[in-house]
């Protein structure tokens, strides 16, 4: 399949579990587009987690496979994924030795003919990325001096610098202010909408999901409920009973295709 196919990502009866739980998650079917930023939601304990590692290939699926441009998953050597996927975890590393632009820098890995030299377009890249991430005034400081949030937004870079056609992220914004949270997601939207990529990420966040993702995939309990344009998804019919939160959604003034999702009492009748 060519490099400019529109179908990244494919999914087909994923299954997965663990020795206390075999058939925890799954059955799951995707098809993620070029230029899609899904985001997936539920509560905790869902299964999200989980499932960006099935697809970032850190885990392998008890049944079902899983296709990147056409090819399995599972055939992909080392290089060629990293060349392919790129994934952002839910924690980093933040106590290495390496500057802010070094750790960047590791993520053009994968492009370097011998592995051993960063080149003048590596630097270029990862300028770019850092610049994208603001993150650029701390190119030359120590990772583990920056805080949890400015140290997330470092490792961002990096992923952004590996140039994957597909993007996975666990929680990228759990320790960011609200500034950056919306300026994180504005760059997945951009990355997906503008370059082409593929963007999957996990957030609990159902309001900057609705504002930012194009699609999106509620699990609850390992489970798929939903999964479509986000506009079909996050609605309180849909979420409420997985959630068990009373829900109403608010439109924003003079922006009447943006809404807020807003909770207002537990539906078993306890007071939040």
């Amino acid at each position: 399949m060519p490099l400019d196919a529109r179908v990244m990502l494919t999914l087909r009866e994923i299954r997965f579990g663990f020795p206390a739980r075999r058939d925890f998650l799954g059955p799951i079917s995707l098809s993620v587009d070029a230029g899609q930023c899904w985001a997936i939601v539920g509560p905790n304990g869902a299964g999200k987690s989980t499932l960006l590692r099935l697809m970032a290939g850190l885990h392998r699926p008890h049944a079902g496979e899983i296709e990147v441009l056409g090819a399995l998953l599972r055939g992909l050597s080392a290089r060629r994924r990293s060349q392919l996927l790129s994934f952002l975890p839910q924690r980093t590393p933040v106590d290495a030795d390496f500057t802010a632009r070094d750790v960047v820098l590791l993520g053009r890995y994968p492009h370097r003919s011998l592995g051993l030299f960063d080149s003048a377009e590596d630097y270029r890249v990862a300028e770019r990325a850092m610049a994208l991430t603001e993150t650029l005034p701390y190119a030359d400081r120590r990772i583990a001096t920056l805080s949890g949030g400015e140290a997330q937004r470092v490792h961002l870079a990096a992923a952004l610098a590996q140039e994957p056609r597909i993007l996975l992220l666990d929680e990228p914004t759990a320790s960011l202010d609200l500034q950056h949270q919306l300026a994180i997601f504005r760059i997945l939207r951009e990355r997906a909408c503008g370059d082409g990529l593929a963007v999957v990420v996990v957030t609990h966040d159902v309001n900057l999901a609705a504002r930012f993702c194009t699609h999106v995939l509620l699990l609850n309990d390992g489970r798929p409920v939903a999964q479509g344009p986000s506009a079909t998804v996050l609605t309180p019919s849909v979420l409420q009973p997985i959630y068990g939160v009373k829900l109403v959604t608010l439109t924003v003034p003079d922006h009447p295709d943006h809404y807020w999702i807003v909770p207002l009492e537990a539906t078993n009748g306890d007071r939040e």
